[in-house]
């Protein structure tokens, strides 16, 4: 990613917003997608699509032991795409590698910096593919799509 970015220096000016958004989710529909980066520009401050955490989740320790069950009320699901300023963006990597901060996806390196990162809902099909069941439902959602535009 921070490639990405670093190849945008001096075409890109310091307030554009820059998209990401990772391939293994193909599900997103375009009108989330419109919605997604509406609600970013008026909103005025980068942020990333989530998913409400609706299951009980429970902390477990390394005997398999459960620690804790955690107030899922303020637990967000994360999702592609994010979208943030280049400038910013670009300055949370740099500085993510050069501390060498675990980076899971860019709102966490936006985070680690100190930038505010706002959640737009997102919607359930946009599943990442990580498994062989993933591509499945996947598959079912596309063939479902494909078949409604006909």
């Amino acid at each position: 990613m921070l490639s990405g970015l670093r190849s945008l220096a001096g075409i890109a000016a310091q307030d554009d917003w820059v998209l990401v958004h990772d391939a293994a989710r193909p599900c997103l529909p375009l009108a989330d997608l419109q919605r997604f980066v509406d609600s970013i520009k008026a909103g005025g401050v980068g942020g990333l699509l989530a998913q409400r955490v609706n299951d009980t989740i429970k902390r477990v320790g390394i005997d398999h032991l459960v620690e804790e069950t955690l107030d899922r009320e303020s637990l967000w699901r994360a999702q592609t795409p994010q979208m943030f300023r280049w400038s910013e963006l670009s300055s949370a990597l740099e500085q993510s590698l050069d501390k060498r901060l675990p980076v899971t996806d860019e709102a966490s390196a936006m985070e680690q910096a100190g930038y505010d990162v706002q959640v737009v809902e997102g919607p359930s099909c946009n599943l990442k593919v990580t498994v062989p069941d993933d591509l499945r439902v996947a598959e079912y959602y596309l063939k479902t799509w494909a078949v409604k535009r006909t």
